[in-house]
């Protein structure tokens, strides 16, 4: 079970088109972000939906199949993993950032 130690399954629409990069040994890169919408009632009954947002980033033959088929809205099922970057800003702010890894992922709804 350790293949699932560290496993993040989401299912939602994009914020934006994938941000693709080349990076110098050919190898492609996508970064993009994910909403999922969760509703519940709140105390007076009312329907509530409440949004959040997730930063992934796709590697390889993943990134190159994003680029040709996500684009803004898409409905997506994603299965990946979490990671933890810490970086120093310009300011020399020390900062940390969580991202999901895409492994694999799923287009769903209608094609376009």
């Amino acid at each position: 079970m350790n293949h699932v130690r560290n496993s993040v399954r989401l299912i939602g629409n994009l914020g934006m088109n994938p941000d693709i990069r080349e990076l110098g040994n050919g190898k492609k890169m996508a970064r993009f972000s994910l909403a999922t919408n969760e509703s519940r009632r709140d105390a007076e009954g009312n329907r509530v939906t409440e949004t959040s947002w997730h930063h992934l980033v796709a590697w390889g033959k993943s990134a190159e199949i994003a680029e040709r088929f996500l684009h803004k809205g898409s409905e997506v099922a994603i299965e990946g993993k979490l990671t933890h970057r810490q970086y120093v800003d310009r300011e020399g702010v020390k900062r940390q950032f969580t991202e999901i890894v895409v492994n694999d992922f799923l287009m769903l709804g209608s094609r376009q």
